[in-house]
């Protein structure tokens, strides 16, 4: 995927995975924001091909599997299963399998469970193949009535049911940094795509939700697009559809010291370690930790998100989440911060893609 230069009444604006800019160079201070060691080019990882390997046996196996992650020890590819035959085709395919009690049908029972009788704003749930169980989370915003409404629903679902509290309030990270503008606010470019020979650009449902025309800068002054699609609550991704098409296609994510180029997509894998970039807070690092998680923002429900440990912050909202130059996920909220760490879910890239039938370049 190249991301646009478009030069604009002079000025050259560079769409990056961090947001849009308005400037005359590129930004290449900084370094990458976790570990403090410059960010370098990278192509398709070994966690990609792991990927694969478990799309492939969940699609063989089907709810004789439990889910599968990347062991962080071993950084091998583990792969739950309810039968021996099932253990044998995972060896087959080159990962470990780890035999559980519980099947994927019995988690989903337990998720539908959740969503019948938990579903309040502070909370989120998805599966941790690892553990074999639910994790349910809850923010800090959830007392009182609601905090025992959802502790009675856990409570029904026995050990298939893991607590958790987490600091700080489940939000989509909205307002603040220097991204791209609309009227309601302003968030973080993600990837730009095509619909046959026409440009656009992805970003965060929850944003374009609150604007239809897109800019450059805070003044309004240089305009980049119309908001072209929009899906939020439920899912949270956004299409804007440039107003003229780029004059030079060739162009890179910034990672404040260096530059990646996202040449495709991929789904996501637990233990996988990936990068976000995002207008606020730049780039940083960390593992997924979960799939196809329900977050129960107090703006309405988002289902089959990514959760992550890596950090994010107002204004980062829409930037992309990648690994290597495979195009991830679009950051939706989360908790926390890039100062004490936090929770971030985003918006599948393979999911929105499809949605919009577009392709990044």
């Amino acid at each position: 995927m190249k991301i646009r230069h478009a030069r604009i009444r002079g000025t050259v604006v560079i769409g990056t995975a961090a947001g849009l800019m308005a400037t005359t160079l590129i930004a290449t201070a900084g370094a990458n924001a976790s570990t403090g060691a410059p960010a370098g080019p990278a192509g398709p990882t070994p966690q990609a091909d792991q990927a694969k390997v478990a799309r492939s046996l969940a699609g063989t196996l089907g709810t004789r599997t439990a889910g599968a992650y990347i062991d962080r020890a071993t950084r091998k590819l583990v792969v739950t299963v309810t039968d021996a035959g099932a253990a044998q085709s995972v060896r087959a395919a080159g990962a470990e399998p780890k035999t559980v009690a519980r099947s994927g049908a019995d988690l989903k029972k337990v998720m539908a469970a959740l969503k019948r009788d938990a579903t309040v704003p502070g909370t989120a749930w998805a599966v941790d193949p690892a553990a074999n169980q639910v994790v349910l989370s809850l923010d800090s915003s959830v007392k009182g009535k609601s905090l025992s409404k959802v502790k009675a629903a856990a409570a029904k679902q026995g050990a298939a049911i893991r607590t958790k509290k987490v600091a700080g309030t489940f939000r989509p990270f909205t307002a603040g940094g220097e991204a791209i503008y609309t009227g309601g606010g302003r968030c973080s470019l993600g990837f730009n795509v095509k619909k046959g020979s026409e440009y656009y650009f992805l970003t965060a449902g929850h944003c374009t939700e609150i604007g239809a025309t897109w800019y450059a800068d805070s003044g309004s002054s240089q305009k980049l697009g119309d908001t072209a699609g929009s899906s939020f609550p439920d899912n949270d991704f956004g299409l804007v559809k440039y107003s003229s098409t780029p004059t030079d296609t060739q162009g890179t994510v910034s990672l404040y010291g260096d530059t990646q180029d996202i040449t495709g997509a991929a789904e996501a894998t637990v233990g996988q370690t990936v990068q976000r970039s995002g207008s606020t807070t730049q780039v940083h690092d960390g593992q997924v930790t979960a799939l196809d998680q329900t977050v129960n923002y107090a703006e309405g429900t988002v289902n089959g998100l990514i959760e992550t440990t890596v950090c994010a912050e107002p204004g980062d909202s829409g930037g992309p989440l990648f690994d290597g130059s495979d195009a991830i996920g679009l950051t939706s909220g989360g908790s926390g911060n890039c100062s004490s760490g936090g929770t971030t879910f985003f918006q599948p890239a393979t999911e929105a893609l499809s949605y919009f039938g577009a392709s990044v370049y």
